[in-house]
């Protein structure tokens, strides 16, 4: 059902953006009042602080007591360039992609690196490459949630346990709201400001002892900048994972971070935040079910996230459109709904098809989202009135 009348409730919160995603319930700045500011981060306070980012990290997200937890530049982005410039090119790589994020990888390892043994796995926005295709005597290359199309890896079955190669994930729109199989990884990497809903520009990077041993036996055929540095002598420089950071870190996004990992805890740890997650994801997934203009964008159901949700619009005089008047007709829906203030940033990414993304992580709460619903449906008429007006 659609409506052009507007909706009497509104959400509380209207931040559903992918990234940086919305403050935990209930943050103000005075969360960070206790910020070691304008202090060293390798005096005994700003260390202390850096020690217990990592040790909560280690708790909430149930880390294994033999991986590396580290803080490390450039968000993600930064972390997934680490791995991939130190570990990759003792082994011929498998490379998957099914977004962006996972393409750019690929460019990275293909283009940058130049490995003279790669194979890609792709498939479109919506789908996951086939699995069992992927060789694990390979080091393997790959996000466990495409945050640009939704869609997942269900779990960590399809990763043998006796792999001869590394397993280096992308989890940044996945930790702290999914499940992540640590036997079966060996290097993972986030960012604060996706689940968690952290500042921006800090990367985590967390390794397993097999990824240690390669750092520790492998030397890569090309220099590295010193941000990505991991070793020195042949030995794992320990103090990255004692929160003696490459670079000097933001003590206000580390006291944010630390809030969080706080707020986290209050609320049941990892279960409550993938609770949370799933909860605002089953909202929406019924409201999706339910209607008869919009499918998700994830074409299997157990690989559609339940943080970045994409969707599509499947209203047949929409779909007859080109590309360009879909998009245009998106947009005017994120125009509108960003204009009322009962929605921001939940256009599809740019090289995404076009549509409409929810982040649905453990910061948003349930009931938000539930006030969201008839409004989209309020944008949708709006739109859709406009277009038969203009035919």
């Amino acid at each position: 059902m659609t409506t052009e009348t507007k909706p009497a409730v509104r959400p509380a919160n209207p931040q559903f953006s992918s990234g940086p995603c919305a403050k935990r319930p209930g943050w103000s700045l005075d969360a960070l009042s206790d910020a070691a500011l304008g202090r060293s981060h390798r005096a005994k306070l700003g260390k202390s602080k850096l020690q217990e980012a990592i040790d909560l990290t280690r708790e909430v997200l149930q880390v294994p007591a033999d991986y590396r937890i580290g803080i490390v530049p450039a968000s993600d982005t930064g972390a997934v360039e680490m791995a991939l410039w130190s570990l990759l090119g003792a082994r011929p790589v498998d490379v998957l992609a099914w977004e962006s994020f996972g393409a750019g990888w690929v460019t990275d390892v293909v283009k940058q690196l130049k490995l003279p043994d790669v194979r890609t796995l792709d498939a479109p926005y919506g789908e996951l490459p086939d699995l069992a295709k992927v060789d694990f005597d390979r080091d393997v290359v790959f996000t466990w949630n495409g945050t640009t199309s939704g869609v997942r890896v269900p779990n960590g079955d399809f990763i043998p346990a006796d792999r001869q190669g590394l397993t280096i994930c992308d989890a940044t729109s996945a930790a702290f709201a999914q499940r992540l199989d640590f036997a079966k990884l060996d290097v993972v990497t986030f960012s604060w400001q996706k689940v968690l809903g952290g500042e921006a520009a800090h990367g985590m990077l967390i390794l397993s002892p097999r990824a240690v041993e390669r750092l520790e036996s492998y030397k890569p055929a090309w220099p590295l900048p010193k941000i990505f540095r991991m070793t020195k002598g042949g030995k794992l420089i320990e103090g990255i994972f004692k929160g003696e950071t490459i670079n000097t870190p933001s003590m206000l996004c580390v006291e944010d971070y630390l809030d969080a990992l706080h707020w986290a805890k209050s609320v049941g740890g990892l279960d409550g935040l993938i609770k949370r997650a799933d909860a605002n994801f089953a909202a929406l997934d019924g409201f999706v079910q339910a209607s008869d203009w919009l499918g998700h964008l994830a074409v299997e159901p157990d690989t559609r996230s339940n943080t970045s949700v994409c969707l599509t619009i499947t209203d047949a005089q929409v779909a007859a459109l080109d590309d360009d008047a879909k998009a245009a007709f998106a947009k005017g829906m994120v125009s509108a709904l960003e204009k009322e203030g009962v929605a921001l940033d939940i256009g599809a990414y740019r090289d995404a098809p076009s549509g409409l993304r929810i982040w649905c992580g453990a910061t948003v709460e349930t009931a938000d989202i539930e006030a969201l619903l008839p409004w989209l449906d309020w944008a949708f008429a709006a739109q859709k009135a406009q277009l038969k007006a203009a035919a």
